[in-house]
Order: structure tokens, then C-alpha cells, then sequence
């Protein structure tokens, strides 16, 4: 009960207040978007940035680690993908959005803002190493799965560079990149942008709970929901079931196995209804997903809380 109180209710009460200001019309959903777009497209990206300028590589990227994590992710996908299509009849590209959003953990978000709580930001070294590759891998993922299902009659040759193209737009890839760029190349920083990307980096988390909470307002439950709950199955259970298994098998260090199998058990990202937006498929099933995965998860991060060292 400790655990609940001290770890998980306080991520969920941000969320909350963001949920309560958009419905009670303290601030309008134009709002909220704006709060999105400032924590996806700068504060997330140079959270993301300065982590990885600043991570040892060597010592943080273990392979171990990161197939425990990535092996529970692609199942995801496949399990939602071939659940989507055989199960509940979807056509493919609806099939592909449900996969991706079976793929796409909240790792930022919640992932990040629940390792600290529970651990320390000592602890976030792993998750770290984790969020680096998650947007490229599942928008590899999804947009080769998803442009190879459009193709119909286009050439194969075009579809490498249609992915590429989606993947170098995203803000996180970018800020991804140049965070390597400065570790990899030794790039000494000025201290005056140093300071200021700290000064954006400690508005990423909460700024993204909350509006997360005005978000989900937005995309309440209607319809689909047999097929919702097989995507909180699959999220809230299985991904993170596979990525413990292979970590112990792997025996991954304490900190590491934490960090990933809680970000393993996260509900959906946001991202899984950017996906889905973005062409049009299965939009609602996403939408929904997030929110009802997001409530459940309640409970079974609890339960993960309490079975990890």
C-alpha cells in the first residue's frame, strides 16, 4: 500500500489535474495542444538530449538489457498485429495501428516519471538506454509495416525512403541524434545553453503528465471495447511478462531488470494516437487504449511494484 501511495498515486494525480482542468473548462484542448507540442517537439527531445550527451555508453547500452526489453516489444506488435487481423477481423492497416499501439510503451511519460519515483533519478540510467532507441525502433517498426500494407502497386524501392523521412522528421529522433553527437564527438557545450537546456529539461516530465491528463480527456472510451481490452492484455501483461522472464534469464543487474520491466509495463503511449492519426487507421481503438490502459495500469504497476526486487 506504501507503494502505491508514495510511487504511483503522485504520477497519477498530475494526470488527474490535467484530466479535471480540460473538463471542467479551466483550460481549453487548444491549450493542452500547445502544452503537447512544447513537451514533444522541446522539452521531452532535450530531456532526451542531454541524457544521452551525458550517458557512458559503454557501461549503459547492454545488449542484455536492451534484447530483454526489445523482444517484449516486437511480440507486442505481433501478437496485436496478427490479433487485430485474425481475431477481430480488422483490415491491415487498421491491424498495423493496433500493433504499433501494442508496441509503443509509455516510456517517456510514465516510464521515466515511475522509475524515479519508485528508485531515484540514480536509477534512470537503463531507462535511459531504453527511450534512446524506443521512437526509432517503433516507428521503424511501424511505418515500414504500415507503408509496406499501403503500398499496393508502389515500387519496393520507394519505401525505405518514405520511412526514413517519417523517422528523421520526429523531434525525438532529432534530439536522439544530437545527443550522441555531442557524447560520441567529445563536443564541448557552452555553459550558458547547458543551463538553459536544464532549465527546459526540468519542465519535461510533469509538463507532459499534465497534459497527458488533458489529452485523455479528449479521447474517451466509444466502442471497440473487446479489442481494447486485448491491447491492455498485451501491453499491461504480456510485454512486460517476457522482458522479466529474459531479463532474469539474462541476469540483468537489479537497477537494470527495474528499469525494464516497469517501462515494459506501461499503458500505450500518446504516441500510439499520433500514429494512428497520422494515417487515419483505428484511430479510436488508439485513443481509448491509452486511456483505459493508463487506469489499469493503476493496479498492475502495483503488482510489478511489488514482485521486482
Amino acid at each position: 500500500m506504501q507503494a502505491l501511495l508514495d510511487v504511483i498515486l503522485p504520477v497519477f494525480a498530475v494526470i488527474g489535474f490535467g484530466y479535471v482542468a480540460v473538463w471542467r473548462g479551466f483550460l481549453t484542448e487548444g491549450t493542452i495542444d500547445g502544452l503537447m507540442v512544447f513537451t514533444q517537439n522541446f522539452a521531452i527531445p532535450a530531456l532526451l538530449y542531454k541524457a544521452i550527451s551525458t550517458l557512458d555508453l559503454g557501461q549503459s547500452f547492454d545488449l542484455a538489457l536492451l534484447a530483454s526489453f526489445y523482444t517484449g516489444s516486437a511480440t507486442g506488435f505481433t501478437v496485436g498485429l496478427l490479433g487485430a487481423r485474425y481475431l477481430f477481423g480488422r483490415d491491415w492497416e487498421d491491424a498495423v495501428a493496433i500493433g504499433f499501439t501494442c508496441l509503443f510503451a509509455n516510456s517517456l511519460m510514465l516510464g521515466l516519471a515511475m522509475t524515479e519515483r519508485a528508485y531515484g533519478a540514480d536509477a534512470l540510467q537503463a531507462n535511459y538506454a531504453i527511450v534512446a532507441l524506443h521512437s526509432p525502433f517503433c516507428y521503424g517498426i511501424g511505418i515500414t509495416a504500415m507503408e509496406i500494407a499501403r503500398a499496393r502497386g508502389t515500387p519496393a524501392r520507394a519505401v525505405p525512403g518514405k520511412v526514413l523521412r517519417a523517422m528523421f522528421r520526429n523531434a525525438l529522433v532529432i534530439g536522439i541524434l544530437l545527443g550522441f553527437a555531442v557524447n560520441l564527438g567529445n563536443i564541448p557545450v557552452p555553459g550558458a545553453i547547458t543551463s538553459a537546456v536544464d532549465m527546459i529539461v526540468r519542465a519535461a516530465i510533469p509538463c507532459a503528465l499534465f497534459g497527458m491528463g488533458g489529452v485523455l480527456y479528449r479521447y474517451r472510451p466509444d466502442g471497440d471495447f473487446r479489442i481494447i481490452a486485448y491491447v491492455c492484455a498485451v501491453t499491461l501483461i504480456l510485454h512486460p511478462t517476457i522482458t522479466y522472464t529474459l531479463g532474469t534469464l539474462n541476469r540483468l543487474s537489479t537497477d537494470a531488470l527495474r528499469s525494464a520491466v516497469l517501462t515494459a509495463a506501461m499503458a500505450p503511449g500518446i504516441n500510439s494516437y499520433v500514429f494512428a492519426n497520422m494515417y487515419g487507421r483505428a484511430r479510436r481503438v488508439a485513443a481509448s487504449s491509452v486511456l483505459i490502459a493508463t487506469s489499469v495500469s493503476v493496479g498492475t504497476i502495483w503488482v510489478w511494484l511489488h514482485i521486482l526486487p
